[in-house]
């Protein structure tokens, strides 16, 4: 053997000695803990209720939108995905309440993101860059939009502009022109899109898809516990009606 493999066979050697020392480390400790290690061998170790429940968001109120917040929201929601005859607007889907929920939350504060400094400004491939939790982001976005909507439509505020001007606004924050003084502009309206598809099209059980029009608009079934006659049907529609995490009128176990 060549210098280079047997380099490459001590590595890889090493590497595995290292990770059965850690794996090793851990059941001792577990073990010290009271938890003793165990051996899983032709089985998936899935234990019923491990899993987290997911909060499930009830009532239509606002619970974190302020009144001035709420007059933002509600409009350029609309405009993101706004009522046709393909199916309902983001406003009628209950997407705000979704929002609402979200940014109330675990998510809101930001539980799940890394928001440790420095903070340079990021490429678009390295995702969400900011010292903001998304709370904290919407919060210090929505009063610096308004203000650049009124300084450009003689000091009317988004909700009093027509629907084409709204769109403006909203593409001057997509493609980055609308320099706003408290956020960035941009990378609100990319969490701010995202937000809102995930409102639209998210198991009701979050408080957005309202009885589950965004999954009969696109045929999609939902949470049925069971696919597998359908993995390699590909093309065609799964008859089934939607069904939703807690469920669906009408639905049983049987």
């Amino acid at each position: 053997m060549s210098d280079g493999e047997i380099s490459r066979r001590k590595l890889l050697l090493g590497g595995a000695m290292v990770g059965a020392a850690v794996v090793t480390g851990a059941a001792v400790h577990d073990g010290e803990l009271g938890m003793p290690s165990q051996t899983i061998k032709g089985a998936l170790p899935w234990r019923e209720g491990a899993a987290d429940a997911p909060p499930i968001a009830t009532g239509t109120d606002y619970r974190f939108f302020t009144a001035a917040e709420q007059a933002f929201i509600e409009p350029a929601i609309e405009r993101l995905i706004p009522p046709d005859d393909t199916g309902p607007s983001a406003m009628q889907s209950n997407v705000h309440v979704f929002l609402d929920r979200q940014l109330a939350g675990p998510y809101g504060r930001g539980d799940h993101f890394f928001l440790g400094g420095p903070w340079p400004k990021g490429t678009p491939e390295q995702g969400y860059q900011s010292r903001f939790s998304p709370a904290q982001l919407y919060r210090a976005a929505i009063p610096a939009v308004e203000s650049y909507a009124k300084s450009q439509h003689d000091g009317k505020s988004f909700r009093e502009l027509a629907a084409p001007d709204q769109d403006a606004v909203l593409k001057a924050l997509e493609s980055g022109e609308a320099k706003l003084e408290a956020a960035d502009g941009k990378g609100f309206f990319a969490m701010l899109l995202q937000n809102t598809l995930e409102g639209y099209f998210s198991d009701p059980i979050y408080g957005g898809n309202k009885d589950m029009a965004a999954w009969k608009m696109i045929g999609f079934p939902g949470a049925h516990y069971d696919y597998r006659e359908w993995v390699g049907r590909h093309g065609e529609r799964v008859p089934y009606p939607p069904v939703s995490i807690q469920g669906r009128p009408g639905w049983s176990e049987s």
